[in-house]
């Protein structure tokens, strides 16, 4: 379903700028330069209306925190929650809007500590199956920008997409370190921030898969 064109949206991300990270020379060069202290940085891919990132942000002030969303009017409504939360995080969360598959335009090589993809689009077609995240033409790219022994963290109610990730996972070489067919009785539930997606999923009784492979 295609979401409502957000009413004055641009200037509404306008107001919201200082979250924004543009694409640029400096940001290049160095990652941390868009945050006011160095911590390692995390990066979501698809971040939605936000809940996951601003959550973790409020959870991990040792973690700088990367949002990326490729529409526009849905990160205008993550900026807006990262914004009326901004007494529950220490200014360690900014937003990109922009598509995965310029990565390696917007950041430097191996300055990430741990990449996130939460329920991203399952492309359900074979046809499709270059377009998916874990596709291993992505998973190349992640290795580019995530430090050596970065981590990537996925989770999906998809399990089709899940199938096909550990596959590609397993084809790549990657080491894992944690998979589950039911991420809220597991042990790594503690802790764990859902997305707005995950919520309404777990909400219906549909299982959560999750796996964590380290590069």
């Amino acid at each position: 379903m295609r979401m409502r064109k957000k009413k004055h949206g641009a200037e509404r991300i306008e107001a919201c700028a200082h979250l924004l990270i543009t694409p640029n020379e400096e940001i290049k060069a160095d990652l941390q330069s868009a945050f006011v202290e160095k911590r390692p940085i995390h990066l979501e891919i698809g971040c939605g209306k936000g809940n996951f990132a601003v959550g973790m942000a409020a959870q991990h002030h040792d973690v700088n925190f990367i949002a990326m969303e490729k529409i526009a009017d849905v990160a205008c409504l993550a900026l807006e929650k990262a914004e009326r939360a901004k007494d529950e995080r220490c200014d360690n969360l900014r937003f990109i809007i922009g598509d995965a598959k310029n990565l390696v335009e917007y950041f430097p090589e191996h300055s990430i500590d741990c990449i996130y993809l939460n329920f991203s689009d399952p492309w359900p077609k074979a046809g499709h199956a270059k377009r998916r995240l874990t596709y291993h033409t992505f998973l190349e790219i992640y290795k580019t920008l995530l430090k050596e022994g970065g981590l990537l963290r996925l989770k999906t109610d998809n399990e089709g997409l899940f199938d096909f990730s550990l596959e590609e996972f397993e084809a790549f070489g990657l080491k894992f370190e944690f998979v589950t067919r039911d991420l809220h009785n597991s042990e790594m539930n503690e802790g764990n921030v859902m997305t707005e997606y995950e919520k309404n999923f777990s909400d219906k009784g549909q299982p959560i898969y999750s796996a964590h492979v380290r590069f």
